[in-house]
């Protein structure tokens, strides 16, 4: 298997019109036959991938582990709406990236009856409106009606089916009433930042909607808005998800899925290389980052740790 296959491409492009099920790093592949997880040698995981910084991270992190572990992995470059389809349909195994549970709330409802929970990651995610810190008089979402000339009425978004993307729209926008003056741009993930990057270079005046971790905190000095009415949500949690019957098939790598967790240092410190230092290849950017913390590998494998290798 090419190790340095990535998604970079799907995100330059937001994911836009995948309703299909498509690999990453070569043409088209139709899943709606079902992949070979609980068949053949039972050594093979299909992930999917929401291009999302986050998901982009550690998605390729763990698929360098379970390769070394000798799984043959294939990721999956997928928007959110049918990747839970495809894990609830078996056409996918395994992935990274729920946010519980508010986020993904609505998807969980849905499918989350089908679905095998392998455990939080990160206890710490937040959803936010956020500005550039030298936008020195916006400090609450509450004041952004008083600037919406300064920000052409325009709070720039990710992609549609995103859970933050809903909360923005249902419940901040008319729970501060910024529904009369402003229109949520909804675009994708790599939009938004190259949306933000271009106003930072010029120290314009932009509102975006962002989450924690992500690694444009370490890219820009941003300022989260406060939220006195709390209608962003409170802090949720990152799962890793698995198809029905993941735990049955996989025993070895749920197990260590569920004994899982990242810090904030170490997401930023693992962001940086997948989406900046290695952005055409994060793929690389992870086995760097994994070469450079064994301690984190002995902590989530035991001694399933030793003799790797990146």
């Amino acid at each position: 298997m090419d190790s340095r296959k990535h998604v970079m491409g799907l995100v330059a492009v937001g994911m836009s019109g995948s309703l299909a099920l498509t690999a990453c790093g070569g043409g088209g592949e139709d899943l709606t036959a079902g992949s070979d997880s609980g068949g053949g040698d039972g050594r093979a995981i299909e992930m999917g991938l929401v291009a999302w910084d986050d998901a982009i991270a550690v998605t390729h992190m763990w698929k360098l582990i379970l390769e070394e572990k000798d799984y043959d992995v294939t990721v999956t470059g997928i928007d959110v709406a049918p990747m839970y389809q495809g894990l609830a349909d078996g056409d996918l195994d395994l992935y990274m990236n729920v946010w519980l549970p508010v986020t993904h709330g609505d998807y969980w409802e849905d499918y989350g009856g089908g679905l095998e929970d392998l455990g939080a990651w990160y206890d710490n995610a937040v959803l936010t409106l956020t500005v550039p810190a030298y936008m020195d008089d916006v400090d609450s979402i509450a004041d952004l009606p008083d600037h919406v000339d300064e920000l052409d009425g325009r709070i720039v978004g990710i992609d549609p089916g995103a859970g933050l993307t809903r909360i923005t729209k249902e419940d901040a926008m008319p729970g501060y009433g910024l529904d009369e003056g402003f229109e949520l741009v909804e675009s994708s993930s790599a939009a938004m930042i190259a949306e933000l990057d271009a106003a930072v270079s010029g120290q314009d005046p932009i509102v975006v909607t962002l989450w924690r971790p992500h690694q444009a905190y370490a890219q820009f000095d941003l300022k989260d808005l406060e939220d006195p009415e709390g209608l962003m949500g409170e802090a949720e949690t990152i799962n890793a998800v698995g198809r029905d019957g993941f735990r049955e098939d996989h025993p070895e790598a749920a197990g260590w899925l569920e004994d899982f967790e990242l810090t904030d240092d170490e997401f930023s410190s693992l962001a940086e290389l997948t989406l900046e230092e290695y952005e055409d290849d994060p793929e690389e950017g992870a086995r760097v980052w994994l070469s450079d913390n064994p301690a984190f590998l002995e902590r989530t494998l035991g001694e399933d740790a030793e003799g790797l290798e990146f």
